[in-house]
């Protein structure tokens, strides 16, 4: 007896907008500023005295593919660890079209979350005011 095979599902995923070369430096700049004058300021500490557990020592930002995250890095100085650091993305602009951004954050279960569709200029204000995006 022959195995029946699955029906197809069919999806329909949406074109992705290409971020226009002037906006993409802009948003690069403005990214930069908002790390170097606020979040590393606020959230890059010296390091504890005699610890275990992992600390952060860096905030930055990187392109992949049609994202642009932003990225902590975390200092692991205890004896059984894997790495001497380690990065993870805390915060998730896409581009949508118009100058507008999706603005995402990873949930505990590693899943990106959508809280914001908006300006550059809306996205940067909820990652450096909203608790949503601590890194």
């Amino acid at each position: 007896m022959m195995a029946k095979k699955k029906p197809r599902a069919w999806t329909y995923v949406p074109p992705k907008a290409a971020v226009p070369e002037g906006l993409r430096a802009e948003l690069e700049r403005k990214a930069g500023e908002l790390i170097e004058t606020v979040l590393k300021p606020k959230h890059i500490k010296p390091p504890p005295e005699n610890t275990n557990f992992n600390y952060l020592i860096d905030l930055s930002t990187r392109w992949r593919g049609a994202y642009f995250y932003f990225v902590s890095t975390y200092a692991c100085p205890g004896p059984n660890a894997i790495s001497p650091t380690f990065e993870t993305n805390f915060a998730r602009l896409q581009h949508v079209g118009l100058g507008r951004f999706n603005l995402a954050f990873m949930r505990h279960t590693g899943k990106w979350v959508e809280l914001q569709n908006g300006t550059l200029d809306e996205c940067l204000k909820s990652i450096r005011e909203d608790p949503w995006f601590i890194p």
